[in-house]
């Protein structure tokens, strides 16, 4: 007799072995047409896989997150599957899931084309119909590599060679195609419905440039269409806010060959810059930090006692000058450790909160570019706080609620908190990472978010906290972080007096709101779809002018406005006021006001709002009325 334990704790009881999809039917026809794999006492397996003793058991569908992935891996199979049918020379190497989707790498004589695609999945969709099963097999690894020999798969043969000849080969067959998988799949192929190929790319087999350029052909699978229909809406609505596009086309910045990673600002955008700094350095402020300034370059002996140099130096620009070496920071903390240990502190000081605009270059990848949301050269709104142990949830707390605010203010609402604990290289003992571990989850807790824990992700100083934001587009993006660090204080060389006169060393918290401002920039720009509000806007209003006699009244507006503080565009070009509403709206100015012989009878202004709204006519004074209003709305 074999007992199983569902999830919700019911217990069924069977004579003898059982697989994965008898459970799924004695639970119910519904849930058995629906499996798509199991969870055996924790394991992923497929429906058929047979169950020998007690366990717990799961039946995963594809309303789970491992369902899904299951679909998307099944799906890489079936692309692979089409192309052998329609392609029978092409060589077939290896299909991850990767987020939203899959890919597959193939050897072939000729580049794909688009039309290709189409083809490949109108096959797809055949093999699907068809709803042939998929099956598990059990090889020895020689076997495996003498028959993908025998069909021409020598990459996959080469896979297989790399293997331990101890270690058992899976592989997973669905009508004539049979690939290597450790698996689990769906059990047939008719449970793939909703999938769309998205694109091919060069890849070099097994990521070494020194080898041959393969083919990769991109994908995304979903549950329902419902849900492909959507996420294939969403990258529409992406690509139309894509915030490189949108630089462009609004002035704002642009990148060159000649600095890779690095951005030109643009008058525009270096006012955007500016609304963002202003306001967070408001925040240091308000919030008991001391803006500093740190050197760009220093010592590689102070990185090297850092820890940086041996954990950071493959993405640290190097220098040399009278013979010494010197590294361009890519971060700022152990400038700050300086500034700290610049004079003798007493822990009447802590906490001690330094706060820098620090610019920050590394060796990023070039491939890893992307706009300015990945980039070489980058500006932080980066903090250290010294502090005792004891300090460290109150700081964290107060830090956690200063940045929710923050990012409301930018009109971000629902964020992610994730807090990232060891990695297998670290500094410093296993006592002080408990402490900081526990510091860290104490305060979320005492935030009152809920969070989840990523195992081996912290820093090698110290563990952490991601704060991450959702987009307009249900996007996220990992911006703020607050990091718990014990060690770079003691490495170099930082400490106080501590009450009983005993020199103590302080715990060093890394922390920032924004992070990069590039990135951050990117993602306001992409969020908004280049409407900025009206607070961080470059150009708050237009004043147009309707004729040339209306041009004297439309800067003694201007001039008024300005002198207000908002910042004013002058149009008084001899063109027509229609060119001249359609051009500054394609700009996404906030206000346009229009000013003709009528107007500057009445000392009137005519006020369109952000996408074509007519706000009426209204006096001066109350126009600029309306601008602060608009101006000091936040979210």
């Amino acid at each position: 007799m074999i007992e199983i334990t569902l999830p919700d704790g019911a217990k069924r009881q069977f004579e003898g072995p059982v697989t994965v999809a008898q459970v799924a039917a004695s639970i119910g026809t519904g849930l058995a047409k629906a499996a798509l794999a199991g969870k055996v006492d924790g394991k992923l397996v497929d429906t058929s896989a047979l169950i020998t003793k007690d366990a717990q058991v799961a039946i995963i569908t594809d309303k789970d997150a491992e369902g899904l992935e299951v679909l998307r891996h099944s799906t890489a199979h079936l692309l692979a599957y089409a192309v052998k049918e329609l392609y029978p020379e092409a060589q077939v190497t290896i299909g991850p899931v990767i987020e939203n989707g899959f890919y597959y790498d193939f050897a072939y004589s000729r580049p794909f084309t688009p039309e290709d695609l189409v083809a490949i999945e109108k096959r797809m969709a055949e093999i699907a119909a068809r709803d042939e099963p998929v099956t598990r097999e059990e090889w020895s690894r020689d076997e495996a590599v003498k028959f993908f020999h025998s069909i021409g798969e020598k990459y996959k043969a080469e896979i297989i060679a790399s293997i331990p000849s101890e270690q058992g080969i899976s592989l997973y067959r669905e009508g004539s195609f049979i690939d290597l998988c450790r698996g689990p799949h769906v059990p047939s192929t008719g449970k793939l419905k909703a999938f769309k190929l998205m694109k091919v790319a060069g890849a070099y087999w097994r990521g070494d440039s020194n080898n041959e350029m393969l083919q990769r052909i991109y994908g995304t699978a979903w549950a329902s269409q419902k849900e492909l229909d959507a996420y294939l809406h969403m990258l529409e609505e992406a690509e139309k806010r894509d915030h490189r596009k949108l630089g462009k086309e609004l002035d704002l910045f642009h990148l060159q060959d000649n600095a890779p990673g690095m951005v030109f600002w643009h008058p525009k955008g270096w006012v955007l810059w500016q609304q963002v700094e202003q306001y967070m350095r408001k925040v240091y402020q308000d919030n008991g930090y001391q803006e500093i300034k740190c050197p760009q370059i220093l010592e590689r002996s102070l990185w090297e006692r850092s820890g940086h140099w041996e954990n950071y130096k493959d993405a640290m620009f190097a220098t040399e000058s009278e013979k010494r070496e010197f590294a361009i920071k890519p971060m700022n903390c152990p400038g700050h450790i300086q500034v700290f240990n610049s004079d003798l502190r007493s822990y009447r000081d802590l906490p001690l909160r330094y706060g820098e605009f620090g610019a920050c270059h590394r060796n990023e990848p070039s491939g890893a570019l992307h706009g300015i949301m990945r980039v070489r050269g980058f500006t932080q709104d980066d903090g250290h706080v010294f502090c005792t142990e004891e300090q460290i949830q109150a700081e964290c707390f107060a830090f956690t609620q200063l940045l929710r605010k923050v990012y409301a203010d930018f009109g971000f609402t629902e964020i992610i908190y994730k807090l990232s604990t060891r990695p297998a290289n670290r500094i410093g003992s296993e006592e002080s990472w408990d402490k900081a571990e526990k510091a860290l989850a104490d305060a979320l807790n005492a935030a009152g978010v809920e969070w989840s824990e990523l195992k081996g992700e912290g820093a090698f100083y110290g563990p952490k906290i991601e704060y991450s934001l959702k987009d307009a587009l249900g996007r996220v993006w990992q911006c703020g972080t607050m990091q718990v660090d014990p060690n770079m204080p003691e490495r170099l060389g930082a400490e106080y007096v501590s009450d009983d006169n005993t020199r103590k060393r302080p715990i060093m918290l890394h922390r920032a709101i924004v992070g990069s401002f590039e990135r951050f920039i990117g993602i306001l720009i992409e969020n908004h779809a280049g409407a900025l509000p009206m607070w961080l806007s470059p150009v708050q209003v237009v004043i147009a002018a309707i004729s040339d006699a209306s041009n004297e009244y439309a800067q003694n507006v201007g001039h008024m406005l300005k002198k207000q503080g908002f910042r004013i565009q002058m149009d008084l070009r001899n063109e027509k006021i229609n060119y001249k509403i359609r051009a500054h709206s394609l700009q996404k100015v906030p206000f346009i006001a229009v000013v003709g012989d009528k107007e500057r009878e009445v000392g009137q202004v005519a006020v369109r709002g952000r996408g074509g709204v007519n706000l009426g006519v209204v006096s001066v004074e109350e126009f600029a009325g309306m601008l602060t209003q608009s101006a000091s709305q936040r979210g």
